[in-house]
């Protein structure tokens, strides 16, 4: 009995999640607005995790200019905008208008990511840690939503031990910040560098 239990603990444990594409949205003409250089705004956190939105913009910007758009460092903008926004960016970087950030940026587009869930959850024997993102994509012209995707992801960890469970949750952290960002910019047209 204990035995057919364990085979199926495993196999839900091996099942995971799919591998198909993040459910997203691109606007028909895109390639005819697109954007060559595009500000990545602070993450919004809806968590209560302080580590993961750091991480998170950071791939982000990595895979921007792995899909050919130039890197805009992430405290130069954070600089122009605080010195613009007295009360700080990050507490409502999502509530600036791509508009208002491209006259004082001069980018052509802003990508606006929010990070819905990051956490891990101990149970007996096994450790799931769940990643949800959000990426939208907004014209700095006009304002306009050009793209936007989400993606989530659970990792699960089997141990015998609390302690056991939560060093293996710590090692998939990472990498399941990295797939969740790897779904959402997947489907990202390429930028003027690559497509041209």
């Amino acid at each position: 009995m204990w035995k057919r239990c364990f085979l199926m603990f495993i196999v839900f444990l091996l099942a995971g999640c799919g591998g198909s594409k993040a459910p997203h949205m691109i606007i028909s003409d895109y390639s005819k607005k697109a954007a060559r250089l595009i500000a990545l705004m602070p993450v919004d956190n809806r968590t209560n995790d302080q580590l993961a939105p750091k991480m998170l913009r950071e791939k982000i910007l990595e895979e921007l200019y792995f899909k050919g758009y130039p890197k805009i460092p992430l405290d130069m903008i954070d600089g122009r905008l605080n010195k613009t926004y007295a009360e700080g960016v990050n507490a409502k970087a999502g509530n600036i208008s791509a508009k208002a950030i491209g006259s004082l940026l001069d980018v052509d587009a802003v990508m606006y990511c929010t990070l819905n869930e990051s956490k891990t959850a101990i149970h007996l024997f096994y450790a799931p840690t769940s990643v949800s993102a959000s990426c939208e994509l907004r014209s700095a012209k006009t304002g306009e939503t050009l793209w936007q995707a989400r993606s989530s992801v659970v990792e699960r960890r089997a141990g015998y031990s609390n302690y056991n469970l939560a060093m293996k949750a710590s090692q998939v952290y990472e990498s399941a910040i990295q797939e969740v960002v790897n779904k959402v910019m997947e489907t990202l047209p390429d930028g003027a560098k690559l497509s041209g």
